[in-house]
């Protein structure tokens, strides 16, 4: 898909390209196809990618350095720039934030980046993307913020039902011709992932399904109770459930895990540590965020538990995936926090139903 401000068709020589995709952990893992694209069409030039702090993890896992020859630990990217905005947000008329954000915007311009992709299409994310210096600068045309394209040089008009396939287009733009999607590569961390396989070891889990009951509002939030319920059905089949969650969801993890009769356990850590229990799981339930998509990633089979938000859009991608939605639902991403009433139509016995066949599958 060609940008509306070039007409040529032979692939452009880019030494320096920057991503800009900041937040949150699924748009993050939507945009990673995109940006694997990129560097397997530009395999000798520099990329980086300007990210929020808490996200980074997913791009290069903490003890390694953010810059410099990639290895399986930043596999994808050859500098990282983070950035914490929602701190920026909240003092900014400090003069240590002001500090922070010229030594960020320093070391971003330094780079001398040629070409930044704008994979987020919000103001905030356009607006760095300008501040990189960066002279072209792609983004897409109908951004999720109509101010983000003012910032852009070269609007896209991006294709597909899907944002993987959307972000694609944009990263085709780039290239100037199509591209197929790529599996990606996640940060693998050798202490973490035993550290990992210890801990399992040491609960005697082998085969377990991971579930995830919480949710970026209340509104794609599926009862906390049928996962409980879940979890005892998948116990009979010997899957033992581990109940993931993330700040603020304890509660509602251990309550999964008190309603479980045993058969789940509530299990939280960093997203490097998410990742590679991720790696391990036969299955994955949940709803609309991050760890589905992570999930998705990794190609874990995934049962989707859909709301408000539209799973031809959002769902997960790349991987075997059972999708539940009531015909009652209808898109909408204000926040709500009561459940989304279609959600509730959603039964265990489907989700149960659900698992089993992709267990199944996965087996035969």
């Amino acid at each position: 898909m060609a940008s509306l401000a070039s007409t040529s068709t032979e692939t452009p020589e880019i030494r320096r390209l920057l991503i800009v995709r900041l937040g949150a952990m699924g748009d993050v893992l939507h945009s990673l196809p995109a940006a694997t694209a990129l560097r397997l069409a530009f395999p000798e030039a520099t990329v980086g990618w300007l990210i929020e702090e808490r996200w980074a993890e997913l791009l290069c896992t903490l003890p390694t350095p953010r810059s410099g020859p990639r290895s399986r630990q930043r596999p994808l990217v050859d500098r990282l720039h983070v950035v914490d905005t929602k701190r920026w947000r909240e003092d900014l008329f400090s003069y240590p934030i002001w500090n922070q954000i010229a030594a960020g915007l320093s070391d971003l311009r330094a780079a001398n980046y040629e070409v930044a992709v704008d994979l987020q299409g919000a103001f905030k994310s356009a607006i760095l993307a300008r501040l990189s210096g960066a002279p072209m600068i792609y983004g897409a045309a109908q951004p999720r913020e109509n101010v983000a394209s003012m910032f852009y040089t070269h609007p896209v008009i991006t294709r597909g039902a899907h944002v993987v396939e959307q972000n694609l287009s944009v990263a085709e733009a780039v290239v100037r011709r199509s591209l197929m999607i790529p599996q990606v590569q996640l940060p693998c961390d050798e202490k973490m992932e035993k550290e990992c396989e210890l801990r399992l070891a040491e609960r005697g889990i082998e085969n377990f399904a991971l579930l995830n009951p919480g949710a970026g509002w209340g509104a794609k939030q599926w009862p906390g109770e049928r996962y409980a319920q879940v979890a005892k059905e998948l116990m009979k089949d010997g899957v033992r459930s581990l109940v993931n969650f993330g700040p603020g969801e304890e509660d509602l993890a251990r309550g999964v895990e008190c309603k479980s009769d045993g058969a789940a356990l509530a299990i939280s850590g960093s997203p490097t540590q998410l990742i590679a229990l991720t790696r391990r799981a036969s299955l994955f339930i949940g709803g609309d965020t991050g760890p589905l998509h992570l999930a998705g990633a990794l190609r874990v089979p995934v049962v989707g538990i859909f709301g408000p938000t539209n799973p031809v859009r959002n769902g997960p991608y790349g991987t075997r995936t059972i999708v539940l939605r009531s015909p009652n639902s209808s898109t909408s991403h204000k926040r709500r926090s009561d459940p989304d009433e279609g959600i509730l139509e959603i039964t265990a016995d489907q989700v149960i139903s659900a698992a089993r066949q992709l267990l199944r599958s996965s087996r035969g």
